[in-house]
């Protein structure tokens, strides 16, 4: 018997107070259970670890006009504490939140077009307010005509000394720095295609991979040169499942590149759907897509469509794969933000080809953002 915790954040569900809720998913079993629910600020929709410390949890308040983020302790078993502190985003609908190396946490408001790095105490508990780092990033109101008019900075990756940052409405990804006074300032950035909407992104190999979300479509490009190097799109594809029904209306949410093992050699990409329009009425659901990076450094280099996995979900906005060291790496855990589809645990299989279901969980109807312990 193999037992997992992993824990899900989401958005305020009518008739309830907000929560995150803790799952254990029996691998042999093939079960998925609720085993608790914890109280927080409101609109937790996205949650992550502390970078060494998995004992400590970090959750997004993804509410208006100011939004704010929170620190818990989780034990092995994920039950989590009442909040240990709260500090305001900065901004308004902070839609992700990720700790850095530098032993700060980084949070990014959607709505606003701004964004905070803010250092931790030694425990990584605390949130310091008054560290000059902690000021307010306002990230530029994107003036071309193809642009939505507003800045959306939806990620934050930490590479090297650098912080990317892809922002929705500027068809950018922002390239920041620290400075020796301690703030972080826009060094540089990376375009996108017009109208595009880079949402999530994710790097390896010194490539960089985009998700689109206004195009719905997934690019490949070589990390380029810091701070303002250039770098051409290798491969532009389309992450929609064929034959979408009538009415729908796709908008690509998230990017998952795990490492490579023995047991999954390739890297295969795996991308959510959302479809924000009619729904399926046939109960398929929204797919979710895998790619394999394809004759690397050749002339025909390219992204390279494995299949769509439909998953009987409304709008996947979140989806995990588990850690490699307690093998978890062999599973992905998805919900939908829409719906009554619950939370699904599927098994990669072929070496990360496809997908299998193993387990579902319809107790919460919708969860956006998952972290396995």
């Amino acid at each position: 018997m193999v037992n997992f915790t992993i824990l899900a954040g989401g958005f305020d569900i009518a008739g309830t107070l907000p929560f995150i809720a803790t799952y254990l998913f029996n691998s042999d079993a093939g079960t998925l259970d609720v085993v608790g629910q914890f109280s927080t600020g409101g609109n937790c929709s996205w949650i992550s670890s502390g970078l060494t410390n998995r004992s400590i949890l970090y959750a997004v308040n993804e509410v208006s006009p100011e939004g704010a983020l929170q620190s818990f302790t989780v034990t092995p078993d994920g039950f989590l504490s009442p909040a240990i502190d709260t500090i305001s985003s900065g901004g308004d609908r902070p839609a992700y939140t990720t700790a850095l190396s530098t032993g700060q946490i980084g949070v990014m408001d959607y709505n606003s077009g701004t964004g905070r790095i803010i250092p931790l105490s030694e425990d990584g508990l605390s949130f310091d307010d008054s560290a000059p780092s902690a000021g307010i990033i306002t990230f530029p109101i994107p003036t071309a005509p193809t642009s939505e008019g507003v800045s959306h900075p939806h990620m934050i990756l930490e590479l090297g000394q650098e912080v990317l940052v892809p922002d929705l409405g500027g068809d950018t990804i922002w390239r920041l720095t620290q400075e020796e006074t301690g703030n972080w300032t826009i060094t540089g950035s990376i375009p996108q295609p017009p109208g595009s909407g880079p949402r999530h992104i994710a790097v390896n190999d010194e490539n960089l991979y985009t998700v689109h979300e206004l195009a719905s479509t997934l690019t490949l490009q070589r990390i380029p040169a810091f701070p303002n190097g250039t770098s051409e799109i290798i491969a532009n594809v389309s992450v929609i499942p064929p034959d979408p029904p009538a009415g729908a209306a796709y908008a690509a949410s998230e990017i998952l590149i795990p490492e490579p093992t023995t047991q999954f050699p390739i890297p295969f990409i795996y991308v959510s759907n959302r479809n924000i329009g009619i729904p399926d009425a046939s109960g398929k659901g929204d797919a979710i897509a895998i790619f394999q990076h394809v004759h690397g450094g050749a002339t025909d280099e390219g992204l390279e469509l494995v299949t769509h996995v439909f998953t009987g979900l409304q709008q996947i906005r979140g989806m995990e794969i588990g850690r490699e060291e307690n093998g978890g790496n062999e599973f992905l855990i998805a919900a939908g933000v829409e719906g009554e589809g619950g939370t699904v645990v599927y098994r990669r299989v072929d070496g990360g080809r496809g997908l299998e279901e193993v387990a579902r969980n319809l107790d919460v109807p919708t969860r956006s953002t998952f972290v396995w312990l």
